[in-house]
């Protein structure tokens, strides 16, 4: 990750109109935090990380063809500018007219927009959180979300319970987990010794699914670079339900509960009397 975190976004001219209808979204709190204490860098870096993970609509010049989108593109003396909104409503409110969009997490943006020389527009001017973002923001963020976790293949002489983590880091982990329903069925957070001398800690994910692993090892990358902790101070593993490795963490470990994606529910039709309390009436 590039050392030099890019400045908050600036706003166009006019102060943006509140959307008092409804209450704050992820990304309003995020930058107010940020505006509140700009020579934060740990809160300007959770600013980029709730854009990256949020869902935000993105203005088209056209209807999409298929997988294929034209975003509108907006010429100003301070570059080229997509606008992307995280509402529907915020959108429409902006635009004044019907117009055509696509719902895309904010990653994905940053992906189409980065290295082309395009910034992205925020929520402009219908919400606090309005915000201009260079493109060289863009290509930093990008940068950023590329990082990816190093193999590591020390081998484990035992596991402790978890000490001397930051809250920032704990609560980055929650936040980014309760993303990833159904792609595990929990993770453990575990101090470990390994042979040979060294100490560091793990995240052990349990029964997740093979074809998501390499996403939660980037989620787990992700929330150490957005909350400004070096990276390599946390392992990621992968293991059965059946194995007694997962055994040895819900021994010791911090547990994360993911979130399980509801079964639908079957319907079941009402037989007449089939109710004790409610017997069928008799005509």
């Amino acid at each position: 990750m590039s050392e030099t975190i890019p400045e908050d976004g600036r706003e166009l001219d006019g102060a943006p109109q509140a959307d008092a209808a409804s209450s704050p979204t992820v990304l309003d709190q995020a930058h107010a935090l940020m505006q509140a204490a700009p020579q934060d860098d740990a809160l300007r870096l959770r600013f980029y990380e709730r854009l990256a993970d949020s869902e935000l609509f993105l203005m088209l010049s056209r209807e999409a063809e298929g997988d294929r989108i034209a975003p509108e593109l907006f010429e100003t003396p301070e570059g080229r500018f997509v606008l992307a909104f995280d509402r529907e409503d915020r959108l429409a409110q902006f635009a004044g007219r019907a117009v055509p969009y696509a719902g895309l997490a904010g990653r994905g943006i940053v992906e189409m927009l980065a290295g082309q020389g395009i910034g992205m527009g925020i929520n402009l001017e219908v919400a606090s959180s309005s915000t201009l973002l260079a493109s060289e923001a863009v290509d930093w963020l990008q940068a950023t979300l590329q990082n990816g976790p190093d193999q590591v293949e020390a081998a484990i002489e035992e596991i402790l319970p978890p000490t001397g983590l930051p809250e920032v880091l704990l609560t980055a982990l929650d936040a980014k987990l309760a993303t990833a329903g159904g792609l595990a069925g929990s993770a453990y957070l575990v101090g470990l010794r390994y042979q040979g001398g060294g100490q560091g800690h793990l995240l052990g994910f349990v029964a997740a699914q093979p074809e998501a692993e390499a996403a939660l090892a980037r989620a787990v990358n992700e929330a150490l670079t957005f909350s400004g902790i070096e990276a390599g101070a946390l392992d990621v593993g992968f293991f059965a339900a059946s194995d007694q490795m997962a055994a040895a963490l819900a021994r010791v470990g911090l547990r994360f509960d993911l979130p399980q994606p509801e079964m639908p529910k079957l319907y079941q039709p009402k037989i007449p009397g089939g109710d004790p309390d409610a017997p069928p009436i008799l005509k």
